[in-house]
């Protein structure tokens, strides 16, 4: 016969691994979200296409989206909006992606 299973304790990276999940801004949410579409700066989205509206962090992945979903359209650099200096970034504001809980 077998005897009762001992309970496992939970192992101190484990512990560490829920800790940094539970205080690290993953990007989702209000703030991801407003992160992603360019509308707060301090984050992403740098640039937005002129056909799709679509915002992207950098050139080259703009670049490739512009030749999967626009492929008959000359790709144009000089015609893409930069978002970062038509937005002025507000450095009181958290950034998404940083470490730290607003709850300490």
């Amino acid at each position: 016969m077998t005897g009762k299973a001992k309970p496992k304790k939970h192992t101190a990276k484990e512990l560490a691994a829920k800790l940094d999940a539970a205080t690290t801004n993953r990007g989702g949410g209000k703030a991801g979200q407003a992160d992603r579409t360019g509308v707060e700066k301090g984050g992403h989205a740098k640039y937005e296409c002129p056909h799709c509206k679509i915002t992207a962090p950098d050139l080259k992945t703009m670049q490739i989206h512009h030749e999967a979903r626009h492929p008959k359209l000359p790709y144009e650099e000089d015609k893409l909006v930069n978002l970062h200096v038509v937005h002025v970034a507000d450095s009181s504001k958290p950034r998404p992606g940083v470490k730290g809980s607003h709850k300490k």
